[in-house]
């Protein structure tokens, strides 16, 4: 075989291997193939576009660029019971009424899978963009990422132009696996998909073995089917996996039972669903009900509660962090719960054990949220005997005797109780921090044990002669953690700041302190009542800052660290141009295409403030799915409300982000209307 039928035969075989689940050769044969392949590209210094050489991952990228979409991926309509689900089929049905030429309506209902988009764009039928959602018109471009998913075709028989979109995602099997063997484990699928598929470096995405499902054309030039299954069947026909479960009726009680049987049954899948999705079938009826602003109207996301089931409460122990705050931390009969086998749940202190009535072998009640740490709502009192929770009076870490401050229990060995040591150097290395790549809390416990590492200082000494003593460090591990604290030798202001671990002081109150202050003698000389005028500084957070420049063993390792060659640098940039300069915003719920870290990010680089808590002070809240009380209370405040997709426009990549006013701000925000007469086919 020359390269090119090579290719294609790898190619072929690969798809029945991960995409039919029926191989049709032997994995040795297929890695002898494979290996032919690689010693015929390095003869030759060719590697075709389509080659599965590609899928390994090639070199870091410096940035991710932008992608304009060929058309608008819209966001979903959603319903939260069967009161709202039938009110949509309601308003379908009245439009679908007015025009008699329209076919019967015929729902179908699909998995909503929970993962990030990925819209792939081909021309001539080669793959040749991949995209994030983004704002639904501009995207991040990911295509050496996406060409590392073995799911996604590198080429496919049809030569027109299509955008095709679906659900990157992380099996629940593969998290399993990966977290069996790595240093760092992750902690969910769906933010270890959506962090895979956005990192810069495409060998990190080949790690993660993701997968796709895809369940959607944006743009093609010329439709050759007219209803959802035909759309579906052309995917197919074309090489793609498509959305696992597709049922149709033209009977809603159909649907509502469809939609049943998923929520009944989504415990059993290898992979995270939080809802289903009911589309209207037929393609010539969706575009007579056309859009929303944001929404197709026909088409709704169905929102599944969060799961919650029984189990026993085994155990208490209490975990020690970096501030000698102890933390309870509930052990249960492992249960299967939203995707994951749960055995711990976090309990606050110990007046909320006691407000519901908890002891060792109760059966309580636990409920897992959006894949946050599951949560013991409170027992079942099913007349078992239960055995009481004795708060521990010395610290499980060190044996000092604890102090009571307010609710919680504290250790007050702060420099030589080791949990609190490995805790604050864990923290200081941590990405929002001095993001010291490599070291874990594994790798921190080690320092502490081996090398007697106890303050974050001392990491600026290490030698890799003393890190090859350690036990599974060889040259590689050894140069890329050396690497890493080098790198973190100059670091900005704000993160400095939050390194240092102040008691109370997060990520968004550093970025608050380093706009304010410019500079750390400014932050180590203020005072509490200048502290305390500032948004976000309250009381407490003001005691902890002053309290924390008056400690001499703590002015003792800043100057420790700024003597090991740290370098910060001051925040003198005048942000009154910047597009949300003055502005206030709260961030609150799940959001789809970022993390509420990663916004909070973009508010504070363009100007504006990020908040912790609504008040009136507030100028925007920016809601994501599940917001709950933040956004009730700024619905009572008057406070305007934006989604996601309101924000993502708000500062519309497209344009130059520093140069908007303010008057230009909500112009932009009164332009989201697009034209509805664009001439090619838009789908869900």
């Amino acid at each position: 075989m020359n390269m090119q039928e090579l290719v294609d035969y790898l190619n072929k075989t690969a798809h029945a291997y991960y995409v039919l689940d029926k191989p049709l050769i032997s994995d040795s044969e297929w890695d002898r193939l494979y290996d032919k392949l690689l010693s015929m590209e390095k003869e030759t210094g060719i590697q075709l576009e389509t080659s599965p050489t590609r899928r390994i991952g090639g070199e870091p990228l410096s940035h991710f660029t932008r992608h304009q979409h060929l058309n608008r991926l819209w966001s979903m309509e959603k319903a939260q019971s069967i009161e709202e689900l039938n009110a949509w089929f309601d308003r379908v049905t009245q439009a679908h009424s007015k025009d008699e030429s329209l076919p019967p309506l015929s729902y179908c209902v699909e998995y909503k899978l929970d993962g990030l988009l990925l819209n792939l764009t081909y021309e001539d039928g080669k793959l040749v963009q991949a995209a994030t959602r983004g704002n639904g018109e501009v995207g991040e471009s990911v295509l050496e990422q996406a060409r590392t998913i073995q799911d996604v075709p590198l080429s496919i028989d049809y030569k027109g132009t299509v955008e095709v979109y679906g659900e990157c995602i992380m099996r629940l099997s593969a998290l399993h696996k990966y977290n069996e063997t790595a240093e760092e484990k992750l902690k969910n699928a769906r933010n270890a998909a959506a962090g895979a598929l956005r990192n810069l470096d495409p060998k990190v995405t080949a790690s993660r073995k993701l997968s796709a499902y895809f369940y959607g054309i944006n743009y093609i030039e010329k439709a050759p089917f007219d209803n959802e299954e035909g759309m579906l069947n052309f995917l197919v026909e074309n090489g793609f996996p498509v959305v696992p479960y597709f049922k149709q009726s033209s009977n809603k009680e159909d649907i509502i039972s469809f939609v049943k049987e998923i929520n009944e049954q989504r415990h059993l899948l290898d992979y995270m669903t939080d809802g289903c999705v009911i589309k209207v079938c037929d393609i010539n009826t969706r575009e007579h009900l056309g859009y929303t602003d944001k929404f197709p109207r026909w088409a709704v996301a169905y929102k599944f509660e969060a799961q919650q089931q029984t189990t026993t409460l085994e155990s208490v122990s209490w975990e020690v962090g970096r501030t000698g705050k102890l933390t309870p931390l509930g052990h249960v009969s492992p249960l299967y719960l939203s995707g994951a086998t749960v055995s711990r749940a976090t309990l606050n202190n110990m007046d909320d054990i006691i407000r519901k009535g908890l002891g060792i072998g109760a059966t309580v009640w636990i409920r897992r949220s959006n894949e946050v740490i599951p949560e013991i709502l409170g027992i079942v009192d099913d007349g078992m005997s239960i055995e009481p929770i004795i708060a521990p009076t010395n610290c499980p870490a060190c044996n000092t005797e604890l102090v009571q401050i307010g609710a919680n229990l504290f250790c007050p060995n702060r420099e030589h109780c080791p949990r609190q040591s490995v805790g604050r150097i864990v923290h200081f290395a941590s990405k929002n921090a001095m993001d010291i790549a490599g070291l874990s809390e594994k790798t921190a416990i080690l320092l502490l044990e081996e090398l007697d590492i106890s303050r974050p200082s001392q990491l600026y000494s290490i030698t890799k002669e003393e890190l090859l003593r350690l036990p599974s460090f060889k040259n590689k591990k050894a140069d890329n953690l050396l690497s890493a604290i080098q790198k973190s030798r100059h670091t900005s202001l704000d993160a400095f700041i939050f390194a240092l671990g102040i008691p109370n002081v997060g990520r968004v109150n550093a970025r608050v302190l380093a706009k304010h202050f410019g500079s750390l003698d400014n932050l180590k000389n203020a005072s509490e009542e200048e502290l305390t005028s500032i948004d976000e500084i309250g009381e407490i957070i003001a005691a902890n800052i002053v309290d924390y420049f008056s400690d001499e063993s703590s002015l003792e390792e800043v100057q420790a660290l700024l003597n090991a060659g740290i370098t910060v640098e001051e925040n003198n940039t005048d942000e009154s141009t910047l597009l949300l300069s003055g502005k206030k915003f709260v961030v609150t719920g799940t959001l789809n295409n970022f993390t509420r870290n990663e916004v909070q990010d973009k508010i504070i680089s363009l100007g504006g403030e990020a908040q912790s808590q609504v008040s009136k002070k507030t100028d925007y809240l920016i809601a994501g799915e599940n917001a709950g009380s933040k956004l009730t209370k700024a619905r009572k405040l008057n406070i305007p409300v934006l989604s996601e997709e309101d924000f993502l426009s708000m500062i519309d990549p497209a344009h130059k982000i520093d140069s908007y006013t303010e008057n230009e701000i909500q112009t932009i925000q009164n332009e989201k209307k697009i034209a509805k007469d664009n001439e090619q086919l838009s789908f869900l």
